[in-house]
């Protein structure tokens, strides 16, 4: 059976694209419903599934984002991307390496869609170079986002205590059931706001997701050595353990 991973940052589109999946694609088997991009990146290293359908717009990393190292990751994912942005999709998809379908999501454009992803894995293509122009064109296109300005300082728990911790001074976040454990070279602090919405607040140019859980400052890095696997290891300045990248965010990485 092929397999799909779904990505989508709100539960009743990602419920509803689910449900008219099963009934355009009744032998296709839902591998991972996913929220974020995070997720989606760690579901598709797991199940390495013949299909993504990836929202474009998602907190933290995008679906632009996830597609592209996934395209290291897993290759032979054919990747859908779901936008409302008709303004600039069409042109960018009209070069033909990858499907998009436009919210709402229309039942007769679905089943053009399955029709399509089920002839290029039946034919096995998958044109890289011309997947990796279209993702960089929709990027270029991207409407932008207004983000807040970067959170300078965090109010954390340490023990009965409640302590301002400044941002640089964080080694890394990472997540633990209901809170967010803050790391610095001094110890260790709790906070209630979860990975996905931190990456909101965070610096992009300092902060980055190495795991689905861990948010790593890239100041706070000693060193990075990738196994045989392809997946990597991060040595801290100021802390004595040790941090695993999961493969489909070793880009990150690059150049370094």
């Amino acid at each position: 059976m092929p397999k799909a991973v779904i990505a989508e940052d709100e539960a009743l589109l990602r419920a509803e694209l689910v449900s008219q999946l099963r009934r355009a694609w009744p032998e296709l088997e839902i591998a991972a419903e996913c929220e974020d991009g995070a997720t989606a990146l760690d579901a598709i290293d797991v199940h390495r599934p013949e299909v993504a359908f990836l929202d474009i717009r998602m907190p933290g990393i995008t679906g632009l984002e996830v597609a592209a190292a996934a395209a290291e990751a897993s290759p032979q994912t054919q990747v859908v991307f779901v936008t409302a942005y008709n303004q600039y999709a069409i042109d960018a998809f009209d070069r033909g390496a990858v499907d998009y379908l436009l919210k709402p999501i229309a039942p007769d454009r679905l089943a053009a869609t399955v029709a399509r992803v089920k002839s290029r894995l039946a034919t096995g293509a998958n044109d890289a170079q011309a997947f990796a122009a279209v993702v960089e064109q929709l990027r270029s296109k991207l409407p932008a986002q207004a983000r807040p300005e970067p959170m300078q300082w965090i109010t954390a728990t340490v023990g009965k205590e409640t302590r301002l911790i400044m941002v640089d001074d964080v080694a890394y976040f990472q997540a633990d059931n209901k809170y967010t454990v803050v790391m610095t070279g001094e110890g260790e602090a709790l906070i209630r706001k979860p990975i996905r919405e931190l990456l909101d607040v965070l610096d992009p140019a300092h902060f980055k997701q190495i795991h689905r859980s861990t948010i790593v400052n890239m100041k706070a890095i000693a060193a990075v050595t990738r196994d045989d696997s392809g997946r990597g290891t991060i040595r801290l300045k100021n802390r004595a353990e040790t941090l695993p990248v999961s493969l489909t965010f070793m880009p990150v990485f690059k150049g370094m």
